[in-house]
């Protein structure tokens, strides 16, 4: 008999690729998730798993190379965000239609932040893809979305983990995924660079220029505003998800550390889905 799963989702960027291989392993574990909520890339893993197309999104996530992550970043430079956030959402949906979020196979929730009135919105009825490109809009990475009069950013500002807006049913085991975890590393897996004459490597330099995360370790002053943004935004959130972890004790977490990618490694689907089925797997067999 299966083991009934209510699982949480945090955010963290690229890493949320590794929520993937966390609910592969779960199922071929015996594990049947009844219930999700996510936030962020834990919202829209969250959300495509629970329309039943995890395995269409996946195929997807792990065909992505450089050059395909760069035609997808829609460009503003606006002063609200350097990304529209409309390319990914029209690419989603020529994959997996809409759909609403009452209609999907298992109870889901997605929880965004309402910047304006600086408060929670949990997402539990309507579009899945308005909740999901609502509670993904990381602050100067993408534009705010707008939904009525209301502006939502990324549900990780307030909730990285909404272990406390899970749906449960009597006997269910509630797993968190942690993948903003601080962990000790005997080694942290350096990237391999991509060398000059590598196909793709002109997007990555574009890339790497745009968006790299990349911290000096002296000279403060020659950290770039969004390399800044980026480091304070998760520390943040790494502060709020230990609390709330420690306030709302699971039946299993799983950690993934921030340390082994990068919030916007999208191009490294394949390594961080792999990190996740390792992650759990390794959870499982502690429990």
């Amino acid at each position: 008999m299966k083991k009934n799963v209510a699982l949480v989702l945090s955010s963290g960027g690229a890493r949320g690729f590794a929520h993937i291989g966390v609910i592969n392993t779960l199922e071929q574990a015996g594990y049947k998730i009844t219930s999700i909520a996510g936030t962020s890339m834990g919202s829209l893993v969250g959300g495509i798993y629970a329309a039943g197309q995890l395995r269409v999104f996946e195929e997807w996530a792990r065909s992505l190379n450089l050059k395909e992550v760069w035609h997808l970043t829609d460009l503003a430079f606006s002063k609200n965000g350097l990304v529209k956030g409309n390319r990914i959402i029209r690419k989603l949906k020529e994959m997996i239609p809409d759909r609403n979020i009452e209609d999907l196979l298992i109870p889901y929730c997605a929880v965004a932040t309402d910047i304006v009135k600086g408060t929670e919105r949990i997402f539990t009825s309507g579009s899945m893809y308005d909740a999901i490109r609502a509670s993904i809009s990381i602050p100067t990475f993408f534009q705010p979305y707008r939904l009525g009069d209301s502006f939502y950013v990324d549900g990780g500002l307030l909730n990285p983990v909404p272990v406390h807006h899970i749906q449960r049913i009597k006997g269910d085991m509630l797993v968190i995924v942690d993948v903003n975890a601080v962990l000790p590393l005997e080694k942290i897996k350096k990237p391999v660079p991509i060398h000059k004459e590598h196909q793709y490597y002109k997007y990555f330099k574009l890339f790497h220029n745009r968006f790299g995360e990349s911290v000096p370790r002296n000279k403060a002053n020659h950290i770039g505003l969004f390399a800044l943004t980026n480091k304070s935004l998760g520390l943040m959130v790494h502060q709020i998800s230990k609390l709330t972890i420690e306030t709302y004790p699971s039946d299993l977490l799983i950690s993934i550390s921030r340390d082994l990618f990068g919030a916007y490694d999208f191009y490294k689907a394949n390594e961080i889905i792999e990190e996740g089925a390792v992650a759990a797997k390794n959870a499982l067999a502690a429990t």
